[in-house]
């Protein structure tokens, strides 16, 4: 069982900004593929916003390149997004994700519970 856990949303002024993390915790990891943030604003699909995987490579969605960055702590198994010059279209419900082999065959989607986090003056 994997499970993730996220934290750090909030209310924050246009202009401001906010980090959120993600633990991860579970026994069935083999290998993670990828780690990443997603957002789903009301009315809207859900959206990648940042994705790091474990080559090293990361990529970002159109709308939060050169302000948003996303990071990972690998002792800690702790993901994070850190979110600058925020704007009010940032609204959304973040979730982080993890991509992972539980085995040498077997890939899975784990996903967190969501964090919300509203721009608003």
């Amino acid at each position: 069982q994997v499970q993730l856990v996220e934290s750090g949303g909030g209310l924050v002024q246009p202009g401001g900004s906010l980090r959120l993390s993600c633990t991860v915790s579970g026994s069935t990891i083999f290998s993670i593929i990828a780690m990443g943030w997603y957002r789903q604003a009301p009315g809207k699909e859900r959206e990648l916003v940042a994705v790091a995987t474990s080559g090293g490579s990361t990529n970002y969605g159109d709308s939060v390149k050169g302000r948003f960055t996303i990071s990972r702590d690998y002792a800690k198994t702790t993901m994070y997004l850190l979110m600058n010059r925020l704007k009010p279209e940032d609204t959304a419900v973040y979730y982080c994700n993890l991509r992972y082999y539980s085995d040498a065959r077997n890939h899975w989607d784990a996903w967190g519970q969501g964090t919300v986090v509203t721009v608003s003056s």
